[in-house]
Protein backbone atom coordinates (compact mmCIF):
# COMPACT_ATOMS: atom_id res chain seq x y z
CA UNK A 1 0.00 0.00 0.00
CA UNK A 2 2.77 2.44 0.90
CA UNK A 3 4.70 1.75 -2.31
CA UNK A 4 1.57 2.30 -4.41
CA UNK A 5 0.96 5.61 -2.63
CA UNK A 6 4.52 6.77 -3.26
CA UNK A 7 4.26 5.89 -6.95
CA UNK A 8 0.97 7.79 -7.30
CA UNK A 9 2.34 10.87 -5.55
CA UNK A 10 5.48 10.82 -7.64
CA UNK A 11 3.55 10.50 -10.89
CA UNK A 12 1.33 13.44 -9.97
CA UNK A 13 3.87 15.74 -8.37
CA UNK A 14 6.95 15.17 -10.49
CA UNK A 15 6.44 14.79 -14.19
CA UNK A 16 10.16 15.47 -14.56
CA UNK A 17 10.96 11.84 -13.80
CA UNK A 18 11.36 11.46 -10.06
CA UNK A 19 11.75 7.77 -9.44
CA UNK A 20 10.08 5.61 -6.84
CA UNK A 21 10.15 2.16 -5.35
CA UNK A 22 8.44 -0.81 -6.91
CA UNK A 23 11.28 -3.23 -7.58
CA UNK A 24 12.59 -6.32 -5.82
CA UNK A 25 15.83 -7.16 -4.01
CA UNK A 26 19.15 -7.02 -5.84
CA UNK A 27 22.54 -8.50 -5.08
CA UNK A 28 25.47 -6.16 -4.63
CA UNK A 29 28.30 -6.78 -7.07
CA UNK A 30 32.06 -6.43 -6.64
CA UNK A 31 33.51 -2.95 -7.09
CA UNK A 32 33.83 -2.26 -10.81
CA UNK A 33 37.34 -2.50 -12.22
CA UNK A 34 38.92 -0.53 -15.03
CA UNK A 35 39.74 -2.11 -18.37
CA UNK A 36 43.27 -2.52 -19.80
CA UNK A 37 44.40 0.59 -21.58
CA UNK A 38 42.10 2.96 -19.67
CA UNK A 39 43.30 6.52 -19.12
CA UNK A 40 42.61 5.93 -15.44
CA UNK A 41 44.14 3.22 -13.27
CA UNK A 42 42.10 1.62 -10.53
CA UNK A 43 43.99 1.79 -7.26
CA UNK A 44 44.61 -1.44 -5.41
CA UNK A 45 42.05 -2.22 -2.70
CA UNK A 46 44.93 -2.60 -0.23
CA UNK A 47 46.04 0.99 -0.73
CA UNK A 48 44.97 3.95 1.37
CA UNK A 49 43.13 6.71 -0.43
CA UNK A 50 45.70 9.43 -1.00
CA UNK A 51 45.01 13.07 -0.19
CA UNK A 52 44.84 15.26 -3.28
CA UNK A 53 46.72 18.55 -3.44
CA UNK A 54 43.56 20.38 -4.55
CA UNK A 55 39.83 19.78 -4.07
CA UNK A 56 38.21 16.94 -6.02
CA UNK A 57 34.50 16.15 -6.20
CA UNK A 58 33.30 12.73 -7.35
CA UNK A 59 29.71 12.41 -8.62
CA UNK A 60 28.11 8.99 -9.10
CA UNK A 61 25.16 9.12 -11.50
CA UNK A 62 22.80 6.16 -11.87
CA UNK A 63 21.25 6.69 -15.30
CA UNK A 64 17.46 6.78 -15.37
CA UNK A 65 16.15 3.42 -16.62
CA UNK A 66 12.50 2.65 -17.42
CA UNK A 67 13.17 -1.07 -17.73
CA UNK A 68 15.56 -1.91 -14.90
CA UNK A 69 14.57 0.50 -12.13
CA UNK A 70 11.40 0.76 -10.07
CA UNK A 71 10.39 4.15 -11.44
CA UNK A 72 7.47 6.04 -12.87
CA UNK A 73 8.40 5.75 -16.58
CA UNK A 74 9.62 8.79 -18.47
CA UNK A 75 10.01 9.08 -22.25
CA UNK A 76 11.95 6.33 -24.01
CA UNK A 77 14.98 8.51 -24.68
CA UNK A 78 15.16 10.03 -21.18
CA UNK A 79 14.70 6.62 -19.60
CA UNK A 80 17.17 4.66 -21.73
CA UNK A 81 19.67 3.50 -19.14
CA UNK A 82 22.12 2.42 -21.85
CA UNK A 83 22.37 5.82 -23.56
CA UNK A 84 24.00 8.61 -21.52
CA UNK A 85 23.64 11.11 -24.36
CA UNK A 86 19.86 11.42 -24.01
CA UNK A 87 19.43 10.25 -20.41
CA UNK A 88 17.47 12.35 -17.94
CA UNK A 89 20.27 12.47 -15.39
CA UNK A 90 23.21 12.87 -17.77
CA UNK A 91 22.61 14.23 -21.28
CA UNK A 92 19.28 16.01 -20.84
CA UNK A 93 19.19 19.76 -20.15
CA UNK A 94 19.42 19.33 -16.38
CA UNK A 95 21.57 16.20 -16.47
CA UNK A 96 25.00 16.32 -14.84
CA UNK A 97 27.11 16.25 -18.00
CA UNK A 98 25.05 18.81 -19.92
CA UNK A 99 24.39 21.20 -17.06
CA UNK A 100 27.99 21.53 -15.87
CA UNK A 101 29.22 21.74 -19.45
CA UNK A 102 27.00 24.78 -20.00
CA UNK A 103 27.81 26.67 -16.81
CA UNK A 104 30.13 29.66 -16.87
CA UNK A 105 32.21 28.36 -13.95
CA UNK A 106 33.23 24.89 -15.18
CA UNK A 107 35.07 23.60 -18.22
CA UNK A 108 34.91 20.08 -19.64
CA UNK A 109 38.53 18.88 -19.87
CA UNK A 110 38.20 15.15 -20.47
CA UNK A 111 35.67 12.53 -21.56
CA UNK A 112 36.19 8.79 -21.37
CA UNK A 113 33.86 6.12 -22.72
CA UNK A 114 33.38 2.90 -20.78
CA UNK A 115 36.00 3.48 -18.04
CA UNK A 116 34.69 0.40 -16.25
CA UNK A 117 32.24 -2.48 -16.81
CA UNK A 118 29.36 -0.67 -15.07
CA UNK A 119 30.23 2.86 -16.21
CA UNK A 120 29.30 4.07 -19.68
CA UNK A 121 30.90 7.52 -19.55
CA UNK A 122 33.16 9.67 -17.41
CA UNK A 123 33.29 13.45 -17.71
CA UNK A 124 35.91 15.50 -15.91
CA UNK A 125 35.40 19.20 -15.32
CA UNK A 126 37.83 21.85 -14.09
CA UNK A 127 36.80 25.00 -12.31
CA UNK A 128 37.75 27.93 -14.51
CA UNK A 129 38.98 30.20 -11.73
CA UNK A 130 40.97 27.70 -9.65
CA UNK A 131 42.32 24.17 -9.47
CA UNK A 132 39.23 22.18 -8.53
CA UNK A 133 38.00 19.12 -10.43
CA UNK A 134 34.74 17.23 -10.76
CA UNK A 135 34.80 13.58 -11.80
CA UNK A 136 31.33 12.51 -12.93
CA UNK A 137 30.56 8.88 -13.75
CA UNK A 138 27.46 7.73 -15.66
CA UNK A 139 26.49 4.22 -14.54
CA UNK A 140 24.40 2.00 -16.79
CA UNK A 141 20.82 2.09 -15.49
CA UNK A 142 20.72 -1.60 -14.64
CA UNK A 143 23.91 -1.12 -12.61
CA UNK A 144 22.24 1.14 -10.04
CA UNK A 145 23.24 -1.24 -7.24
CA UNK A 146 26.86 -0.92 -8.33
CA UNK A 147 26.59 2.88 -8.47
CA UNK A 148 25.19 2.91 -4.94
CA UNK A 149 27.92 0.61 -3.67
CA UNK A 150 30.71 2.56 -5.36
CA UNK A 151 29.38 5.82 -3.93
CA UNK A 152 29.37 4.38 -0.41
CA UNK A 153 32.84 2.92 -0.98
CA UNK A 154 34.12 6.38 -1.91
CA UNK A 155 32.39 7.91 1.11
CA UNK A 156 34.17 5.36 3.32
CA UNK A 157 37.61 6.23 1.92
CA UNK A 158 38.08 3.32 -0.47
CA UNK A 159 40.70 4.25 -3.12
CA UNK A 160 39.43 5.27 -6.53
CA UNK A 161 41.24 5.93 -9.78
CA UNK A 162 44.54 7.69 -10.40
CA UNK A 163 43.69 10.30 -13.03
CA UNK A 164 45.84 12.50 -15.26
CA UNK A 165 44.39 15.28 -17.41
CA UNK A 166 45.93 18.04 -19.49
CA UNK A 167 44.65 21.59 -19.47
CA UNK A 168 46.50 23.98 -21.71
CA UNK A 169 50.19 23.59 -20.97
CA UNK A 170 49.55 22.07 -17.55
CA UNK A 171 49.08 18.48 -16.50
CA UNK A 172 47.12 17.55 -13.41
CA UNK A 173 47.35 14.32 -11.46
CA UNK A 174 44.81 13.43 -8.79
CA UNK A 175 42.71 10.59 -7.43
CA UNK A 176 38.98 9.99 -7.35
CA UNK A 177 36.86 7.81 -5.07
CA UNK A 178 37.93 8.01 -1.44
CA UNK A 179 40.49 10.70 -2.27
CA UNK A 180 37.68 13.15 -3.07
CA UNK A 181 36.71 15.62 -0.38
CA UNK A 182 33.09 15.69 -1.56
CA UNK A 183 31.22 12.70 -2.96
CA UNK A 184 27.73 12.79 -4.44
CA UNK A 185 25.11 10.34 -5.65
CA UNK A 186 22.28 11.35 -7.96
CA UNK A 187 19.49 9.30 -9.49
CA UNK A 188 16.80 6.90 -8.36
CA UNK A 189 16.95 5.84 -4.71
CA UNK A 190 17.85 2.22 -5.32
CA UNK A 191 17.69 1.44 -1.62
CA UNK A 192 13.91 1.63 -2.00
CA UNK A 193 14.24 -1.45 -4.23
CA UNK A 194 17.05 -3.51 -2.74
CA UNK A 195 18.96 -3.98 0.49
CA UNK A 196 22.70 -3.92 0.87
CA UNK A 197 24.12 -7.30 1.84
CA UNK A 198 26.99 -5.45 3.48
CA UNK A 199 27.97 -1.83 4.02
CA UNK A 200 31.36 -0.20 3.41
CA UNK A 201 33.07 0.72 6.66
CA UNK A 202 35.16 3.81 7.31
CA UNK A 203 38.73 3.33 6.08
CA UNK A 204 40.31 6.36 7.77
CA UNK A 205 39.68 9.39 9.98
CA UNK A 206 38.83 11.83 7.17
CA UNK A 207 35.36 13.33 7.31
CA UNK A 208 34.28 13.49 3.69
CA UNK A 209 31.13 15.39 2.86
CA UNK A 210 28.33 13.55 1.05
CA UNK A 211 25.43 14.72 -1.11
CA UNK A 212 22.63 12.27 -1.94
CA UNK A 213 20.04 13.53 -4.41
CA UNK A 214 17.36 10.86 -4.61
CA UNK A 215 13.82 10.49 -3.24
CA UNK A 216 13.72 10.11 0.56
CA UNK A 217 17.50 9.74 0.67
CA UNK A 218 17.83 10.71 4.34
CA UNK A 219 15.52 7.88 5.36
CA UNK A 220 17.10 5.19 3.19
CA UNK A 221 20.78 6.16 3.36
CA UNK A 222 21.15 7.10 7.04
CA UNK A 223 22.56 3.83 8.33
CA UNK A 224 24.75 2.96 5.30
CA UNK A 225 26.21 6.47 5.23
CA UNK A 226 26.83 6.55 8.97
CA UNK A 227 28.99 3.44 8.70
CA UNK A 228 31.17 5.05 6.03
CA UNK A 229 32.25 7.85 8.38
CA UNK A 230 31.19 10.53 5.89
CA UNK A 231 29.03 13.47 6.93
CA UNK A 232 25.75 14.28 5.14
CA UNK A 233 26.07 17.72 3.61
CA UNK A 234 22.80 17.52 1.67
CA UNK A 235 20.07 14.92 1.31
CA UNK A 236 16.31 14.77 0.95
CA UNK A 237 13.20 14.08 3.01
CA UNK A 238 10.60 13.47 0.30
CA UNK A 239 9.97 12.91 -3.41
CA UNK A 240 12.14 15.02 -5.70
CA UNK A 241 13.72 15.46 -9.11
CA UNK A 242 17.49 14.86 -8.67
CA UNK A 243 18.72 17.33 -11.26
CA UNK A 244 22.11 18.97 -11.63
CA UNK A 245 21.20 22.55 -10.71
CA UNK A 246 20.89 21.32 -7.11
CA UNK A 247 24.40 19.88 -7.23
CA UNK A 248 25.73 23.05 -8.82
CA UNK A 249 24.24 25.24 -6.09
CA UNK A 250 25.51 23.01 -3.28
CA UNK A 251 29.00 22.73 -4.75
CA UNK A 252 29.20 26.50 -5.14
CA UNK A 253 28.39 26.96 -1.46
CA UNK A 254 30.89 24.27 -0.47
CA UNK A 255 33.65 25.93 -2.49
CA UNK A 256 32.83 29.22 -0.76
CA UNK A 257 33.25 27.50 2.64
CA UNK A 258 29.68 28.31 3.61
CA UNK A 259 28.03 26.59 6.54
CA UNK A 260 26.09 23.39 5.94
CA UNK A 261 22.86 25.27 6.58
CA UNK A 262 23.75 27.96 4.06
CA UNK A 263 24.45 25.23 1.51
CA UNK A 264 21.11 23.59 2.26
CA UNK A 265 19.36 26.91 1.68
CA UNK A 266 21.24 27.37 -1.61
CA UNK A 267 19.99 23.99 -2.79
CA UNK A 268 16.41 24.77 -1.73
CA UNK A 269 16.43 28.11 -3.55
CA UNK A 270 17.78 26.49 -6.72
CA UNK A 271 15.14 23.77 -6.58
CA UNK A 272 12.38 26.27 -5.99
CA UNK A 273 13.58 28.41 -8.89
CA UNK A 274 13.80 25.60 -11.45
CA UNK A 275 10.82 23.56 -10.27
CA UNK A 276 8.56 26.56 -9.54
CA UNK A 277 7.64 24.69 -6.38
CA UNK A 278 7.80 27.52 -3.87
CA UNK A 279 10.60 28.07 -1.37
CA UNK A 280 8.57 26.85 1.61
CA UNK A 281 8.17 23.39 0.14
CA UNK A 282 11.76 23.25 -1.12
CA UNK A 283 13.03 24.17 2.34
CA UNK A 284 11.27 21.14 3.79
CA UNK A 285 12.60 18.88 1.05
CA UNK A 286 16.32 19.31 1.78
CA UNK A 287 18.17 18.48 4.98
CA UNK A 288 21.75 18.60 6.22
CA UNK A 289 23.45 16.66 8.99
CA UNK A 290 22.04 13.71 10.87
Amino acid sequence: MRVQLVISLCAIALATGCVTSQGGPATMKPLSQGSPGDTNRKASSSEVAVVNSFPVIHIFVALCDNVNQGIVPVSASLGNGDNPTTNLYWGAAFGVRTFFNRTKDWELVSEIKNPGPAILARSIFKRKDRDVFIVADAYRGKEIAQATWDFLQAASGHPGDAIEVAHGSRKFKFNSGGSAELVAYTGHDGLMDFKLQSTPQSQDDRKRKAIILACYSKHYFTEPLRRTGAEPLLWTTNLMAPEAYILSAAIEGWLRSETDEQIRLRAAKAYSSYQKSGLKGANKLFATGW
